[in-house]
């Protein structure tokens, strides 16, 4: 809507054929946790201000158009059924409705919106659907913010504070108020805000600003987030043929880990409502593959050194998990965190690898021949 600069009248069309005829909830959801997903992120009303859910507070909302279901409703409920959990994605700005402050936004300056903007009704607005989200559909594992940017300098400026007062004391206030454990996160692009307990980063891990979009330092005090999509695009795209393979997704989930973060995998379903083949197809691979190396990955903790040439590290209790991507003759790990070494071995199969210990370095044998995307020694320590 924004990039081809159509008007809110013109837009408001497409509420017309929208019509997800093959929507499956279970399939979603089933396909989620066969991939070892612990949790989905799902959009509930994006920068078009379409809400996906029965909302009394927009008429521009699901159960106006042919579908007439509440996809957030059948989400949340398989969620619950089939145990995983749900957090909620949910757009701060809005190139539809007139009392958002468009006069001071970057984007959406095209919609043909005439009046003023009044963040006291706009406020009031999104407090009443978060109260609906966060009341109708049971427990919510959180709040995934995005939109803020909108009111700011760009990604790199010296001064990126907001032209309007968010609230954020009095949105924050409201979600931890009605369900106390929704954990809060705002793709701002920024260190987190107070009230926030997680941080993002878009198109990037931690540390790292290949987007131009994360000029922000990790923080060491909430838990990190990383969301990267499977191709090049967020939504569905006919022609977006640039599909990530089964190694750079699986080791962009195990940099992640090993940068202490979670990964957010993006699906942009296509307009029937199905998943697309070419993602089923990288999610199953990335289930299998967990099923074998899960055990470095979830619960792990981030490695004691940053991500080298050849590949990371995780942690869990007494293991050390060494991630060799590029087999070579040997890996030195200086200052190693352990007085003394049990045992090492391959994490797939338990064949014991050969190691040399000097003080505080640790020399091991990492020349695998295989077509492994990474090898995962096990470092059983005290």
């Amino acid at each position: 809507m924004n990039e081809r600069k159509i008007t809110v009248e013109n837009y408001s069309r497409l509420e017309k054929f929208f019509n997800p005829i093959d929507f499956d909830a279970a399939k979603w959801v089933s396909t989620a946790k066969n991939a070892g997903m612990k949790y989905i992120t799902l959009i509930t009303r994006h920068h078009d201000g379409f809400s996906m859910w029965d909302t009394k507070y927009s008429d521009f909302n699901i159960m106006n158009t042919p579908y007439k279901k509440d996809i957030v409703k059948m989400m949340a409920d398989e969620c619950h059924k089939q145990g995983i959990k749900l957090y909620l994605y949910y757009s701060l700005l809005d190139w539809r409705r007139e009392d958002y402050p468009h006069e001071t936004g970057k984007t959406g300056q095209s919609s043909g919106r005439k009046g003023h903007g009044d963040y006291a009704s706009y406020l009031a607005f999104m407090k009443n659907q978060l109260t609906e989200l966060l009341t109708n559909y049971g427990e919510i594992g959180g709040i995934w913010f995005d939109g803020h940017w909108d009111q700011t300098a760009p990604e790199g400026a010296a001064d990126r504070s907001s032209r309007i007062d968010w609230k954020y004391n009095e949105i924050y206030g409201l979600i931890h108020k009605l369900q106390p454990q929704c954990m809060i996160g705002n793709n701002h692009h920024l260190s987190p805000f107070s009230g926030e307990d997680f941080q993002m980063f878009e198109q990037d891990l931690p540390g790292e600003n290949k987007s131009g979009l994360s000029f922000q330092e990790a923080s060491a005090k909430v838990p990190l987030e990383a969301c990267v999509t499977m191709n090049g695009t967020w939504g569905f795209n006919i022609t977006d043929n640039n599909y990530k393979s089964k190694e750079e997704l699986i080791q962009t989930l195990v940099k992640a880990s090993s940068l202490g973060a979670n990964l957010l995998l993006n699906i942009g379903p296509m307009p029937n409502g199905e998943i697309q083949p070419e993602f089923l197809t990288r999610l199953n691979l990335m289930g299998e593959w967990l099923k074998v190396y899960g055990e470095s990955i979830y619960g792990t903790q981030a490695g004691y050194i940053k991500l080298q040439d050849w590949g990371s590290i995780t942690t869990k209790g007494n293991k050390v998990f060494v991630h060799v991507f590029k087999s070579q003759p040997a890996i030195t790990l200086s200052s190693f965190p352990a007085k003394k070494i049990k045992k090492a071995y391959m994490l797939n199969g338990g064949k014991p690898v050969k190691y040399t210990a000097a003080k505080d370095q640790l020399t091991l044998s990492a020349n695998f021949n295989n077509d492994e995307v990474d090898n995962v020694v096990v470092m059983e320590i005290e």
